[in-house]
């Protein structure tokens, strides 16, 4: 997959991680009940004691969270960009994760739209890493300048210590 259709694909999905939350923050605020297939389960999940953090509710977090996504997915392509894309989905994983837990173990009900976001973000997490290990591969052909003028792109996750060590430079 291309640098940028991998870009895109993650964006695609952090929309509708947005479209998520952000459905979720409104019946929050709104104080109705979410639309489920699953019975009383959603409601029962977006009214227990999981559903806020310090006050904040965890959809609202969820929320600001996507919007990080976004941010870092818009900004200018680089090793920067990519870190801050796979720190964000990674710490959005693994809030994910907890709350899972916590609909399974705690509150014996799911939440559709909770495990949507939380298949969403584990998506991301997965993407965003491998973005970020493997650098930019738009690498321009023998002979020709750079991609985008911009200086030689980044290259995969250490590979210049590689590099040293095989081939040792030579005075």
């Amino acid at each position: 997959m291309s640098s940028r259709a991998l870009r895109i694909t993650l964006l695609a999905l952090a929309v509708i991680g947005l479209g998520v939350a952000s459905y979720l923050t409104y019946v929050h605020y709104a104080g109705i009940k979410p639309a489920c297939t699953a019975g009383e389960s959603c409601a029962k999940v977006q009214t227990s004691v999981y559903s806020t953090l310090a006050g904040v509710p965890v959809a609202l977090i969820g929320l600001i969270g996507y919007i990080a996504i976004i941010g870092s997915l818009l900004a200018p392509e680089g090793e920067n960009a990519r870190l801050a894309t796979m720190a964000f989905t990674l710490v959005g994983f693994g809030f994910s994760a907890y709350l899972t837990y916590r609909e399974l173990f705690s509150i014996h009900a799911i939440c559709e739209w909770c495990a949507s976001s939380a298949v969403i973000m584990t998506v991301l997490a997965g993407l965003s890493t491998w973005r970020f290990l493997r650098g930019d591969t738009e690498r321009a052909s023998p002979g020709s300048a750079p991609s985008g003028g911009h200086g030689e792109p980044a290259a995969p996750l250490g590979s210049a210590l590689l590099s040293t060590s095989v081939h040792p430079k030579r005075p």
